[in-house]
């Protein structure tokens, strides 16, 4: 008797082992096609996973993969209007709306990131965005780090004074007064006064995170003028009283989208891009609606 126990108690035992397995390689098999299953099994993790965006991926991210899923990111400074400005928490103006005209053209997600202008050229450099624009001009120095599309728009360099000011046109700037000269830091305004006025001895070139801090250090009396370009001038001298624009200009110079060296197939993109917007005149639109004809 109890050796019929103990064979039963056995012959128990291995069919439940048998059916335990049973039911383990079945869910196994079961995973690559039976809804929530695929979602929790290992194999699926992958898709999971957040794709990483153009500014994480690194260099010629942009230009990889199709659809609106793929995000241009574009990295600017507003704090110069009417090129980039905030409305609210959003960054509007010139080089805002052309920027989304070329994703749109490129079927591409715009993603603006507001940096310091000084920035704007390491972030395209090292990836983190994929191309900057703010109100930005070619330069030999800056050709060093960066490729430049075509040029999208004309700035002139002009010159902000006290409406009181001795400072009567941009050849004043060049005499023996040694006047102290307000710019934001890294821009052709900057370039310009060191190169023509600073590194010659003839004044003192006082440098801005923001070209309303400049403005602002004029208003109070701290440096005798501001070179900076003509639009964001207007706008700066319309909210100042006692201020304005002398009528000689400092310098013309064409605005261009920066792109990383090595992202050849993203410069080709936006540069075609943006010959049709130009071409079509939706280019010259944009710049209308902000600085008029």
């Amino acid at each position: 008797m109890k050796k019929f126990i103990r064979l039963a108690a056995l012959i128990l035992a291995v069919c439940l082992i048998g059916a335990l397995c049973a039911c383990s390689s079945g869910s196994k098999g079961g995973g690559a096609g039976s809804g929530q299953d695929s979602s929790a099994g290992g194999t699926a993790a992958p898709a999971e996973t957040p794709a990483e965006t153009p500014a994480e991926s690194g260099n010629g991210s942009a230009a990889k993969g199709d659809g609106n899923d793929q995000v241009l990111s574009m990295g600017t400074n507003a704090e110069f209007p009417p090129y980039e400005f905030y409305d609210g928490d959003k960054i509007v103006g010139i080089d805002a709306e052309i920027a989304q005209a070329i994703a749109d053209k490129l079927g591409m997600t715009l993603e603006i990131k507001d940096m310091a202008f000084d920035s704007i050229i390491t972030a395209v450099d090292s990836g983190k965005v994929d191309m900057g624009m703010a109100g930005m001009t070619v330069t030999d120095e800056r050709l060093e780090s960066v490729n430049f599309t075509k040029s999208y728009a004309t700035g002139v360099q002009v010159v902000i004074v006290r409406e009181d000011s001795p400072i009567l046109s941009v050849d004043d700037l060049f005499g023996s007064n040694n006047y102290t000269i307000g710019v934001q830091t890294t821009t052709t305004g900057d370039l310009y006064a060191t190169w023509d006025i600073e590194d010659k001895g003839l004044g003192t070139v006082q440098r801005y995170n923001k070209g309303a801090d400049a403005v602002a250090a004029l208003v109070s009396g701290k440096i005798d003028c501001v070179i900076i370009d003509n639009e964001p001038a207007k706008a700066f001298v319309a909210a100042n009283t006692g201020l304005k624009i002398l009528d000689t200009e400092y310098a013309v110079e064409d605005y261009a989208i920066c792109i990383d060296k090595d992202n050849t197939e993203l410069l080709e993109k936006v540069n075609a891009a943006l010959e049709e917007l130009i071409a079509d005149g939706t280019v010259q639109a944009i710049v209308d609606k902000y600085i008029g004809q």
